[in-house]
């Protein structure tokens, strides 16, 4: 049986989607560490989800959303994982590489990729994804310079993301898009206090607006929308693996944002885990319905 265009086409939007919200995200996240200096990790954080909210409260009206008591909890516990991971992410930056800080972040959506695999193809996939991985973390002489706090803060958004994919798919089934404001708006609430903490006064540089505005866009309202639609549409098993790109979008935003210049072994690792994403999208279609975590 020949596989249909609309077919492929269906199979291919969510892939799309994931792959425009990986460049976004890194983009955004080059354009935030300029503010640093300013605010802090904390505070970067904080204006990044707050005009992240206001402007996917104002696009999907999430009050549109039916929420009962289960459904309700399962959006806080999304929420609060979107919160901690950008906010760990972002205290990582602050001394650790911002391509071996997604690398090490990876570590989150690679257990779920390892935890749901079950047929041997899909180990040959996370196998690849691993060696590209390897690669772009620096080993030798280069590796002793990398801070092991800002490494730790990097598991631990790791950590976050993990449980961002498996609640944000359950969320996602019950109230669609509209999930990912409801779970904007939380990580907000849950953020925001240790960023005015840290900051203050600071959180109010007119000059900062703009670039957190842009932050808002790039790293939290485009890409979070497009996971949310990618996620109700992949298994979570896809949804990880897929995501193993995300280094090589660190690489290359460094690159071109941040002129960081790429050695072989960091091409080879792009290599590597472009190969894997490939081919977790190519046996895709025989795989079952998006997997919904336990209760």
């Amino acid at each position: 049986m020949t596989t249909s265009p609309r077919s492929l086409a269906s199979a291919l939007f969510p892939v799309g989607l994931l792959l425009i919200a990986m460049a976004s995200i890194q983009s955004g996240a080059s354009l935030a560490k300029t503010m640093f200096p300013i605010v802090g990790a904390q505070g970067t954080t904080t204006l990044r989800l707050i005009f992240a909210s206001i402007i996917m409260l104002l696009i999907l009206r999430p009050w549109r959303a039916t929420l009962t008591a289960k459904s309700l909890r399962t959006v806080i516990v999304y929420g609060m994982a979107l919160g901690g991971m950008n906010f760990l992410f972002y205290m990582s930056l602050r001394t650790v590489p911002l391509g071996i800080a997604v690398a090490l972040e990876f570590t989150g959506p690679l257990a779920v990729a390892l935890y749901a695999s079950r047929r041997a193809v899909d180990f040959l996939w996370i196998a690849l994804a691993v060696v590209g991985l390897l690669l772009l973390i620096p080993t030798g002489e280069a590796s002793t310079g990398i801070d092991l706090v800002g490494a730790a803060y990097a598991l631990g958004a790791g950590v976050c993301w993990a449980l961002y994919i498996l609640f944000g798919q359950k969320a996602g089934n019950d109230n669609g898009v509209q999930t990912a404001a409801l779970g904007v708006m939380i990580a907000a609430l849950f953020v925001a206090p240790i960023g005015i903490v840290h900051a203050g006064a600071a959180l109010l540089t007119p000059a900062l607006i703009p670039v957190a505005i842009g932050v808002a866009i790039l790293s939290t309202a485009l890409p979070y929308t497009l996971e949310m639609v990618a996620l109700t549409r992949l298994p979570a098993r896809t949804f990880g693996t897929l995501m193993s790109i995300e280094p090589a979008f660190g690489a290359l935003s460094g690159l071109f944002f941040l002129q960081e210049h790429l050695s072989l072994a960091q091409w080879l690792a792009i290599s590597c885990i472009i190969l894997a994403s490939v081919g977790a999208t190519l046996t895709m279609r025989n795989e079952a319905k998006p997997l919904v975590p336990a209760d």
